[in-house]
């Protein structure tokens, strides 16, 4: 991957004057160039001088992440853009990167950048790394490929980086995720098993996940649940060392990546999404009239409006994706196209299920979806 990442500390150099373009008048991302280049630029040199680790290279596939999508929501027709994609693909598939363990929200560009390859490039290694990549993103909503995958991909990296705290820890976060997206027992066994074993930074497991794993762990250790007994076995494992390193446990997430330096946490109320130019409360206001109607055995006849709602909370999702309100905007707009029947509605219901489960897994909202409380 060294290629590549010279080739990526070289093109920062061109995104740092490219953003220097004027933005267009209308409500959208707007990102500091500066800011985006100092993200590229440090993230490359800190790797490069420390070593390339796990989490050095998830950081900088992150930036790239960052830069990808500004560029798409901006200057979708400047060169840099296919720079930006290339490097997409190619760091992407060399991190193995998953939407299940990956947390940057960042599936729509990947899947973007993946389809320009497959139609752009003439390199044919590229143009397969763009397949698996694409393999990966449109498989969030076939739960039981994704979780395979995952559990590949993570396996992968932990061989690249045997031992690494970061690497080991996706490799149970991907099983574990699995677990919670398809009530396999299976995944839910080998979470136990792996994370029985002596070597495990136990310590360390994320506030994200962690817990509810814990909480399992616990469980199975009384004998609760349907466990077998290599479960039970596995799990008093567990709990024993959760209680010897319980008061110094390293309380933090996986990865802590640059979303917030280019994007505002929260969407402005006068931001506007989707082809109606809906703003938070207009999504809001359309959902409840929608739902009213609804009441009244409108039934089908709300489709066309709630997919314009859809729409609208996607577009969203991709300029703000780090906003506290998304995960309850994309559960309600689940649950009212739910209400319906036409093959537009489920469809969508089914792409908003996907962004919620497998980008939002932790939130409430993913959860009472996942619990089956829909």
């Amino acid at each position: 991957m060294t290629r590549a990442f010279c080739k990526g500390f070289v093109l920062v150099a061109a995104l740092a004057t490219a953003f220097v373009l004027p933005i267009a008048a209308k409500a959208t991302l707007v990102a500091d160039p500066a800011v985006l280049y100092q993200q590229m630029k440090d993230a490359y040199a800190k790797g490069s001088s420390s070593g390339w680790n796990y989490r050095s290279q998830e950081y900088y596939l992150s930036t790239i992440f960052n830069a990808g999508r500004a560029y798409s929501l901006q200057y979708p027709g400047d060169p840099a853009y296919g720079e930006l994609a290339t490097l997409t693909v190619q760091i992407g598939t060399g991190l193995h990167y998953n939407p299940l363990t990956n947390h940057d929200a960042a599936v729509w560009w990947v899947r973007e950048a993946s389809d320009w390859i497959s139609k752009h490039s003439q390199d044919t290694t590229l143009i397969g790394q763009a397949a698996g990549m694409l393999q990966r993103v449109n498989s969030e909503d076939d739960p039981e490929n994704l979780a395979r995958l995952a559990d590949a991909d993570a396996t992968a990296n932990l061989q690249t980086y045997p031992r690494d705290v970061d690497a080991m820890l996706t490799q149970v976060e991907a099983d574990w995720r699995g677990w919670v997206l398809t009530h396999d027992p299976a995944w839910r066994t080998l979470v136990l098993q792996r994370a029985a074993a002596p070597d495990f930074p136990i310590a360390h497991l994320p506030t994200t996940w962690g817990n509810d794993f814990i909480a399992a762990a616990d469980s199975a250790a009384v004998g609760r649940g349907g466990f077998t007994q290599a479960d039970v076995q596995n799990a008093a494992t567990i709990v024993r060392r959760m209680k010897a390193v319980d008061p110094i446990r390293v309380i933090a997430t996986v990865t802590a990546l640059p979303h917030d330096a280019y994007m505002t946490t929260l969407a402005p109320a006068d931001e506007y999404f989707g082809r109606m130019g809906m703003s938070i409360l207009g999504i809001e206001n359309q959902l409840k009239h929608i739902n009213y109607m609804l009441d009244y055995n409108y039934g089908n006849l709300e489709s066309a409006e709630t997919l314009l709602v859809a729409e609208s909370i996607d577009d969203m999702h991709k300029v703000y994706p780090r906003d506290r309100d998304l995960p309850m905007l994309l559960y309600w707009c689940y649950t009212t196209l739910q209400r319906m029947t036409d093959k537009d509605s489920r469809g969508a219901a089914t792409h908003l299920r996907a962004i919620l489960t497998v980008e939002y897994q932790d939130s409430p909202q993913a959860r009472k979806i996942l619990n089956g409380q829909t």
